[in-house]
């Protein structure tokens, strides 16, 4: 007896040549760039590589870099909310405007944005000279960094909340309120947690945005050593000194925490939906 089995014909490509693309697309992007990073780091000795990223101005970089990057992700998981909110359940002149600004750090380059920040934030500056007689200095300083952060990071937030906010019905929240629960308690049981996996991409993505931010931090930083040097800065000095070895000692560092940090937002992110569904 013969089986015929009947092929199902799709408009699409077929599984083989779309996974065939697919794995060629990423290693051509992203498994050869970062086995040439590993590559080169392999040249070190395990002596010298501990000496490269455990120098006390490497330490103090890493510092820097990953303390501003996760203050600045948890500010935009708040405002980012917030502003989404706003954009999702309100209606107000200049709507149209403010929703196009969200997406400025996207399309502004990034030496443009760093340069008005520090202009803006300067001793002189628009907002610098109402902050400097309080005492509140923000250009040229470690809290520099964090606005800059703030200023790249927030549209990820918002762009990956305001669709979950729009699919969100008001009846929702009605049917909460005419059950009893005050304003805390729909937001804290109803609302939370069906945003949480869209606010724990949208940290996440900030937060990989942040760590790896040059262009728009180097111009309001001050660049001091120990102070507010961050480490994307610190691997490009090292190239200019042709320390090829030392630069992709300290970028592969960067690369493994910032993979953990991520890996344990997605875990999380997981857990979330699990949390949402039951």
């Amino acid at each position: 007896m013969k089986f015929f089995i009947k092929k199902r014909h799709n408009v699409l490509p077929g599984f083989g040549l779309t996974l065939g693309y697919t794995i060629f697309y990423l290693c051509l992007i992203v498994l050869i760039p970062l086995s040439a990073l590993v590559f080169k780091t392999a040249t070190l000795t395990f002596g010298d590589f501990v000496a490269a990223v455990t120098a006390p101005r490497v330490v103090a970089s890493y510092r820097v870099t990953f303390g501003a990057a996760l203050l600045a992700a948890s500010i935009n998981a708040l405002f980012g909310v917030l502003v989404a909110w706003v954009l999702v359940r309100y209606r107000f002149p200049g709507k149209r405007i403010i929703d196009a600004l969200v997406d400025l750090p996207f399309a502004l380059p990034t030496a443009v944005a760093g340069i008005t920040l520090a202009s803006v934030y300067a001793p002189n500056g628009w907002l610098g000279k109402w902050l400097e007689p309080h005492g509140i200095k923000v250009a040229y300083t470690p809290l520099g960094i964090l606005v800059a952060m703030v200023f790249i990071g927030l549209p990820f937030v918002v762009r990956t909340v305001q669709p979950v906010l729009e699919e969100l019905e008001t009846e929702i929240e009605e049917a909460a309120a005419c059950l009893g629960a005050n304003r805390w308690q729909t937001f804290h049981r109803v609302l939370f947690p069906v945003m949480l996996p869209s606010l724990l991409t949208g940290f996440a993505l900030s937060f990989a945005r942040a760590v790896g931010e040059y262009g728009s931090i180097i111009f309001i930083a001050g660049n001091m050593p120990m102070v507010s040097e961050i480490t994307p800065l610190l691997i490009i000095t090292k190239l200019e000194q042709y320390d090829y070895a030392g630069a992709t000692a300290i970028a592969s560092v960067m690369l493994s925490a910032s993979f953990i940090l991520l890996f344990a937002v997605n875990l999380l992110q997981k857990w979330s939906r699990r949390f949402a569904e039951q």
